[in-house]
């Protein structure tokens, strides 16, 4: 029986760390709005050996502080190991390829992605373990990614189905694309799919067991594909660190382990997988999920994202390493800085970044210090495109003061920047930035 994507696999996860390398090669100019005009015409490399100053970037910016990012990553890699279980972390947070290979190399297993463009930026830099967390029914994109699997025999994937009518249109498009009708099982891969099971009012996923079972026997019915195991999201069912919200999450992922106990003997590898965990839950993933490792060959795959910057909100408030006691806490990686361009009434400052810049889906962006003038004080009370309405600083924020906020939801702030400058220490009065993290949107 063949091996899972995952489990059984000890080496070191693959990237091409060449390619990774040559975006130290990459010129800079005008593309990249966090980049000075005296950047421009060096190449990344050539540019940080200059040893800029935070104060040479314009705003607005957003910036990653390197210590934090470093802090963040150990602390996960440690809790991962602790808890008994793998991370795939989820690369749509970031998708930036250097942060993904730092990522493997502290240990995570894979990367998983959320769409095809995600996929094939992931395959682009030489990632040999993807899991898209996501069903895949395009027919051009199944026949492409049947073609990285032909090519490549170290490439390992993994897509979700959650309906008969999912499996079908894979198969057909596999099918079509000439997958199980050629002599050679290196070159004539199947697809593995893992079953993904929802809840009522959740997301994606079968809405029952049963639906899910019958699910798993039309993956096993198709030669195209293989059934690899199961799979969910449990952040799509609740949304705060309540007592009926962890209730629902636990229950949950004890339907999800009854859903692989009912598979575990129909299952076409012999490590099959069990994935669920964004940013939010694992500690609840880990305690339901994380026995299934030892009871079996199952590897037990979290795909939290949103660690490696964390914020100073959502994440900040729910995140279970700030809702454990004892626990190692994450630190907010990400910061914006916008300066204020206007106070046209008593009360009121105008930054320059809003909507285009900072995240503001999951809360408004929070002034935290003035550069070179200590703590902020007052409140962003709503965002405009290009604007942030600060009001009640007082004369903490004049115009021409640069502001830092802190951020919430990482998802919805790395895409709004091609290039995120890295800077040694956020809370220097004029830290050096020591890297320039490219992201691919």
């Amino acid at each position: 029986m063949p091996h899972s994507m995952f489990g059984g696999r000890t080496e070191s996860a693959g990237i091409d760390r060449a390619r990774v390398d040559a975006l130290a090669e990459e010129w800079l100019d005008w593309r990249f709005k966090a980049v000075p005009p005296e950047a421009w015409g060096r190449t990344v490399q050539a540019y940080l050996a200059s040893g800029p100053r935070l104060s040479e970037f314009g705003t607005p910016l957003l910036t990653l502080d390197a210590g934090a990012l470093d802090h963040n990553l150990r602390t996960m890699a440690a809790w991962c190991h602790d808890a008994g279980v793998t991370l795939a972390p989820h690369g749509k947070t970031t998708m930036a390829p250097a942060l993904w290979q730092a990522q493997l190399d502290a240990g995570a297993v894979g990367i998983t992605v959320a769409n095809l463009p995600q996929v094939r930026v992931a395959r682009a830099f030489g990632v040999q373990r993807v899991l898209l967390a996501n069903a895949l029914v395009d027919p051009a994109g199944l026949a492409w990614v049947a073609g990285e699997l032909a090519a490549d025999p170290e490439f390992a994937f993994v897509a979700w189905a959650d309906s008969v009518e999912t499996v079908a249109l894979m198969d057909a498009a596999l099918r079509a694309a000439g997958v199980g009708s050629g002599p050679d099982p290196e070159t004539d891969r199947p697809v593995e799919v893992l079953v993904e099971l929802g809840g009522v009012g959740g997301r994606t996923g079968a809405r029952s067991l049963a639906e899910a079972e019958a699910v798993a026997e039309a993956i096993r019915a198709a030669p195209t594909l293989r059934l690899a195991g199961v799979a969910g999201y449990e952040g799509a069912l609740a949304h705060d660190a309540s007592a009926e919200a962890l209730d629902t999450v636990s229950g949950y992922l004890r339907d999800l382990a009854a859903l692989h106990h009912r598979l575990e003997s129909h299952y076409e590898t012999e490590h099959p997988v069990v994935s669920a965990g964004g940013s939010a839950y694992f500690d609840l993933v880990a305690g339901v999920l994380a026995p299934l490792a030892g009871e079996s060959e199952t590897e037990v795959v979290l795909r939290s994202g949103a660690y490696i910057a964390h914020d100073d909100g959502f994440y900040h408030g729910i995140s279970p390493l700030a809702r454990g006691a004892g626990a190692t806490p994450f630190r907010a990686a990400m910061h914006g800085w916008a300066r204020v361009v206007s106070r046209p009434e008593p009360g009121l400052s105008l930054l320059d970044g809003g909507k285009r810049d900072f995240p503001f889906d999951e809360g408004l962006p929070t002034p935290q210090l003035v550069r070179g003038a200590g703590a902020a004080s007052g409140t962003i009370t709503k965002v405009n495109d290009q604007h942030a309405f600060l009001r009640d600083a007082g004369d903490s924020a004049p115009v021409g003061a640069v502001v830092r906020l802190g951020l919430s939801h990482p998802c919805t702030a790395f895409d709004k920047w091609s290039l995120i400058p890295v800077v040694e220490d956020a809370d220097q009065a004029d830290p050096k930035v020591v890297d320039l993290v490219r992201t691919f949107f």
